[in-house]
Order: C-alpha cells, then structure tokens, then sequence
C-alpha cells in the first residue's frame, strides 16, 4: 500500500517535469494506476478484516482521482 501511494505522488511529480505532452500524460495515466492499486489494497485489507471501513481515505483517493482527471484533460486543450 505504501508503494502504491508513494507512486502516485511521484509519478505525478515526474510527469509534471516533462517536456513534451506525451510524456506528462504517460506518467499521469501510471499515476492514475497507482491510484487504482491503491484502492484495491484498501478493498482487500478492509475484505481481510484488517482495517474497517474508511469512508475519509475514500473520498481523498475519489478526489485525488477527479484531480489527475482534470490534469490530463488540461493537456489536452
């Protein structure tokens, strides 16, 4: 989990110091899939019993989610 969420941050890092548009999308869409491991790490400890249900890191993964949505949409225009 904590892979995942370091990756996150630090793709979204990487890609904003590219160049070209290609290569900032690239790393935002890797960042989007950590996102997604993230989410399914969450699912899958809380399935397992080892957290309970955490509607706050929810809603800051949707969120963190709609942002990197308006980035790569933002490279777009």
């Amino acid at each position: 989990m904590r892979r995942a969420a370091v990756s996150v941050a630090a793709n979204i890092a990487e890609g904003f110091k590219k160049r070209s548009t290609k290569d900032k999308s690239n790393f935002y869409n890797i960042a989007q899939g950590s996102l997604e491991e993230l989410r399914y790490y969450l699912l899958l400890s809380r399935d397992l019993g080892y957290i309970g249900d955490n509607e706050l890191l929810s809603n800051q993964m949707d969120e963190v989610g709609r942002m990197l949505n308006g980035l790569i949409a933002s490279l777009k225009s």
